[in-house]
């Protein structure tokens, strides 16, 4: 699976404001309603913080995978977000957070979910593949790194 076929250079997020998780999810949350990922930022943040509530999607090396399923999804979406700050994510390694990928998935797809969680949890162990992103200048670099890296 590559991760660039999961994501579009318009999800990609840079600069996200904010320095901790309700913000960062929020700030994701209202840029894929406005671009038509979802109809309601708000619904989008309550999936994600309930998620959140259950344990922190911080995987380690400062990245985390926040997720969650919604209704009314065709295939799962991943957008990805890149904070300029370190954000406290609770991580297990106690090491703050910059690089997001927030995968939304449908409901009836819980195997499309796992995979697409999977895939980006092994792109991110495997060589630098965080730390050239965190380098990247802007979404359509991250997107081509994704193409070119991503599975």
């Amino acid at each position: 699976m590559n991760l660039g076929d999961l994501t579009k250079p318009e999800l990609i997020y840079v600069d996200l404001p904010g320095s901790d998780r309700p913000t960062i999810l929020q700030a994701m949350s209202d840029r894929l309603a406005e671009s038509h990922v979802c109809e309601d930022a708000d619904d989008l943040y309550r999936n994600l913080w309930e998620r959140e509530e259950l344990g922190s999607t911080a995987i380690g090396s400062g990245v985390a995978i926040p997720h969650c399923k919604m209704k009314d999804l065709d295939e799962v979406i991943v957008a990805i977000g890149v904070s300029r700050r370190e954000v406290d994510f609770a991580s297990e390694d106690g090491n703050p957070v910059r690089l997001l990928f927030l995968v939304i998935s449908p409901e009836d797809k819980p195997a499309d979910h796992l995979r697409s969680l999977a895939a980006i949890s092994k792109w991110v162990k495997s060589d630098s593949h965080v730390e050239d992103l965190l380098k990247a200048g802007d979404a359509d670099e991250i997107y081509r790194l994704l193409k070119e890296q991503g599975g």
